[in-house]
């Protein structure tokens, strides 16, 4: 019998069937997901043909979806912000400020009028320093208090979340291949075991309606198949459900403590940073009323009657009113130098981290799946359709070039 079998007609050819089969599945769905990230710009020639990943390519849309979706369930921005902390924000800010005080005065005070500034006794300029020193600190806990209190209306998250993923494309498609990453190279393998059990079918099939049809057609299919089934073997089913002694749930739902830590991670050491959360402060949309609080907060300092004496002994009077215009912008470009630290930011955020990560871990799976969900539901219609197509011409090349029927 297996001398018969060996001897058949094309034995070896239609045994190849289903590796071919399984070929085709793997680098269908390997392609749905390189489709998905790359390339972060548009490859070809508008608008006939081309095309960009489907995450680059809406990036604004996919970065309001993480902060309607995700961020905005696990706090607000005000609340990030105090549990980071803001006595210990103020406290650098002293602390940095007052390392290069003498620095910064001079600075402000040669750029309106140095020879006067340098000739004027040490010991009027060592006071002008004492006081400044002095007065820091309250200034740092006055300001940073306020913009603690009224952050939410200092900043607009999903302006911030938006515009820093615009700028860097490369990091919205970190963000989710990183939490997403066993997933995708799920969706990469199944193609390979369930191209092969679609092959095995292929065969029976093909031997008797040995059609010309019958290849590219289960090649469609295949390439359908098996990205359709991959996409939603992540995301379904939504719920556990117990099957005998298994408990079967979609593979993204079932790692949530792990998604939740790795989404933490990211989101507080690349987009809810304390520096992110300062820059915008001063410089986002919103940053005139930030202007117009640290100014509020300076009138003590700038009044105060030996910093203003020695003011108008270098500008006069006439100058005084441009010098402290001078100041309150160096007071404004202070407000965020000294959160170019990188350890200070590293662990401010660990402590909105942990938090984001127990309040993600406690989403319903409904609201959970809203993280990366949308990463393809819009679009992953194209994908399906791009994996049957490359199946067909995968049937096509079986049919010429291994069967030699033309």
């Amino acid at each position: 019998m297996l001398e018969s079998l060996l001897a058949y007609p094309d034995f070896w050819k239609y045994v190849s069937i289903p590796f071919i089969a399984g070929t085709v599945g793997w680098t269908t769905n390997w392609m749905a997901v390189q489709m998905t990230f790359y390339p972060l710009e548009f490859l070809g020639i508008r608008p006939f043909f081309g095309w960009q990943g489907i995450i680059p390519s809406k990036v604004e849309k996919m970065a309001g979806i993480v902060v309607d979706k995700a961020l905005s369930k696990l706090g607000s921005l005000d609340e990030f912000f105090r549990e980071m902390e803001p006595e210990k924000i103020a406290d650098h800010l002293t602390r940095t400020i007052q390392l290069r005080i003498e620095e910064y005065t001079d600075e402000v005070m040669t750029e309106r009028n140095a020879v006067l500034w340098e000739n004027l006794p040490l010991l009027v300029r060592k006071r002008v320093y004492s006081r400044a020193r002095r007065a820091i600190p309250a200034v740092m806990d006055n300001v940073v208090d306020d913009i603690s209190r009224n952050l939410d209306n200092l900043v607009d998250m999903k302006h911030m979340v938006i515009t820093q993923m615009s700028e860097d494309k490369q990091l919205m498609v970190q963000m989710f291949r990183e939490v997403g990453d066993p997933e995708f190279r799920f969706v990469t393998n199944s193609g390979l075991y369930f191209g092969f059990l679609f092959g095995l079918i292929q065969v029976p099939v093909f031997i008797f309606f040995p059609e010309n049809w019958v290849l590219p057609l289960f090649g469609f299919i295949v390439g359908i198949a098996t990205n359709w089934l991959a996409l939603n073997l992540i995301f379904r089913p939504l719920n556990p459900i117990k099957v005998g002694p298994f408990r079967i749930q979609g593979l993204f739902l079932k790692r949530q403590k792990d998604v939740a830590e790795s989404f933490a991670r990211l989101s507080t050491a690349k987009v809810i940073t304390l520096h992110n959360i300062m820059y915008q402060v001063v410089n986002g949309p919103r940053g005139d009323r930030t202007k117009a609080l640290i100014k509020r907060h300076l009138k003590p300092l700038l009044n105060g009657g030996v910093v203003r004496t020695a003011a108008q002994l270098t500008v006069g009077p006439e100058g005084y009113a441009d010098l402290k215009k001078a100041v309150e912008e160096k007071a404004v470009d202070l407000a965020v130098e000294p959160f170019e630290d990188q350890g200070f930011n590293k662990e401010r955020g660990q402590i909105v981290e942990r938090l984001m990560s127990e309040r993600m871990q406690a989403l319903s799976s409904d609201e959970f799946q809203d993280l990366l969900r949308p990463a393809f539901q819009e679009d992953e219609w194209i994908l399906i359709v791009v994996g049957g197509f490359l199946g067909a011409m995968a049937g096509l090349f079986q049919l010429v070039f291994i069967f030699g029927i033309s």
